[in-house]
């Protein structure tokens, strides 16, 4: 990072995720950007704002940017709103990054928000369609999320030692830990039997497997070095961001045991950051369906290829582990407004590395959000820090 500038995450905040039926995107936007303003230590004028990004996968109220300017007292800034498929979030944080790091602005707003579970009779299901896959060759197959993925799964069970059980295991960790966050969208305990047990959706995965559908808004404040310590006496750092992309269609995918796209955004971010995959402390890694966790360590650099069951097993992954996942809860509990995914991801590692997690993971310098979506064609990754990027 020596030829950019540092930037440090001074501020964050969100809403709980759920059925919000009662609440618009306009609703949901003011309150995490006021509660990401109250997070701020020594206080924080929102007129110091110079620029936002505004992550939304679903658009289901119109001109987004507009949205996000109006319903938050942000009219007099520019305001770019950003898709990436389930990667927007992430991919938000790293297009303000990069504004920061490299000196355009000091001081700007990320906010990821959506309006899945949407009131109106217009439905959302063509929209998440549209903007996560290609209409022309996966809709008429039926390759809606869980299909794409289960094409993914059935051959990573084929393919490696793990089981459905493994995968339950993830199931069973997400939820312990969402358990207990009070801004989770399913507070509820299950058993590797109950997983097991439950209806199919789509083979491998059972009803239990599969990431809830939410509405939900995540921001945070990022401000060049020289302005942190006017904010707080605890900044978090970004130290390092990741972008990959792979093929879209399943026939062109030369191995469906891996997301190539992970692989080259984690690669981007850890070189950036000049660590490796033995310095991550904590993880919020993309967990839409449980076998896609698994195939994450992987990606991720946490185990070797096909070892993933092994981190499960030995419950390395939970709170309390060597490398504890998803300690919110993840996609799986806590819910999936896929705008608002990776902002919360980093919202969670921002209290992690200031020691104010729900599930607090002791001794956490080191941090990492990923997604993977679109589908499978996209991934970004964050990587945050307790300390000053060299």
């Amino acid at each position: 990072m020596s030829s950019l500038r540092r930037v440090a995450v001074v501020g964050a905040g969100m809403t709980d995720f759920g059925e919000h039926f009662g609440l618009g995107i306009k609703d949901l936007l003011p309150m995490a950007v006021s509660e990401t303003v109250r997070s701020v230590d020594k206080g924080f004028d929102r007129s110091a704002i110079e620029a936002a990004w505004f992550g939304e996968l679903t658009s289901t109220d119109g001109f987004a940017s507009g949205i996000l300017a109006d319903s938050c007292g942000l009219l007099d800034i520019p305001v770019t709103r950003i898709e990436n498929a389930c990667a927007t979030g992430n991919d938000a944080v790293r297009n303000a990054f990069i504004a920061v790091a490299g000196g355009f602005y000091d001081v700007v707003l990320v906010v990821g928000a959506d309006k899945v579970r949407e009131t109106s009779a217009r439905s959302t299901f063509w929209d998440w369609m549209g903007n996560t896959r290609d209409m022309a060759w996966d809709f008429p197959l039926g390759l809606v999320a869980p299909a794409n993925f289960a094409l993914h799964a059935t051959r990573y069970l084929y393919e490696s030692p793990a089981t459905r059980e493994h995968m339950a295991m993830v199931a069973v960790k997400n939820h312990n830990h969402g358990f207990t966050n009070p801004k989770a969208q399913l507070k509820v305990k299950i058993t590797v039997e109950q997983v097991l047990a439950a209806p199919m959706v789509v083979e491998p995965f059972g009803l239990y497997d599969c990431t809830p559908q939410s509405d939900g808004a995540a921001a945070m404040l990022l401000v060049a070095e020289h302005l942190a310590d006017r904010y707080t006496d605890r900044p978090v750092w970004i130290h390092g961001v990741g972008m990959g992309l792979d093929r879209v269609m399943h026939q062109h995918k030369a191995d469906l045991t891996t997301f190539p796209a992970t692989v080259k955004a984690a690669k981007a971010a850890y070189t950036m950051a000049g660590i490796s995959p033995s310095d991550v402390d904590v993880a919020e890694v993309h967990d839409c369906f449980t076998a896609v966790e698994l195939i994450s360590y992987e990606d991720l650099g946490f185990c070797e290829r096909f070892d993933a069951y092994k981190l499960v097993e030995a419950e390395a992954t939970s709170v309390g582990g060597t490398l504890p996942v998803n300690p919110s809860g993840g996609l799986k509990s806590k819910g999936h407004p896929p705008g608002a995914t990776g902002v919360a991801q980093c919202v969670e590692l921002f209290e992690q590395l200031r020691d104010q997690a729900t599930n607090q993971v002791d001794g956490a310098r080191v941090g990492l959000a990923h997604n993977v979506g679109g589908p499978t064609a996209v991934s970004a990754i964050t990587i945050l820090g307790r300390h000053r990027p060299s």
